[in-house]
């Protein structure tokens, strides 16, 4: 069998599984769900171990493809890529401070974890500003055509 059909089979399966156990939770009443920690623990655990498998799986395969990928690809591109994102990563940490802070609930968060969410989101609005303004672009080059 190719893996395309293993796949499909696995899939059906693991569809069939969800809908089994999302007709589980479906069928008991939402109230008596929030209230009993053994409903809760009877009907959600498994739907999650299975949300947890598909994850794993789904982990899997693009590791798996990824690594098969670069060894019959162009290993300097995506070499570049990597590096150029951790440039980024780099550079977004230089850039931003962090202090130790109070959150609400009264829980302190120190300031190396706050620097690493300061240079995540600086992270985040950098490449979010180079893929707008590489459609822009795009979009530009399509008009001039």
């Amino acid at each position: 069998m190719t893996l395309h059909k293993i796949l499909k089979y696995v899939s059906i399966v693991i569809g069939v599984i969800g809908l089994i156990l999302l007709g589980r939770i479906l069928a008991e009443d939402g109230d008596a769900i929030e209230a009993s920690a053994d409903l809760q623990t009877s009907l959600l655990n498994p739907f999650m171990y299975v949300a947890y498998l598909v994850l794993a799986i789904v982990v899997a395969l693009v590791l798996i493809f990824v690594v098969q990928g670069l060894f019959k690809g162009n290993i300097k591109n995506t070499l570049i890529a990597v590096g150029t994102f951790l440039a980024v990563i780099v550079i977004a940490y230089l850039v931003t401070d962090g202090s130790q802070m109070t959150l609400k609930d009264g829980d302190i968060l120190s300031a190396s974890a706050a620097h690493w969410i300061s240079a995540g989101l600086v992270t985040f609005y950098i490449l979010a500003g180079i893929a707008i303004l590489a459609m822009v672009i795009s979009g530009v080059k399509k008009l001039m055509k």
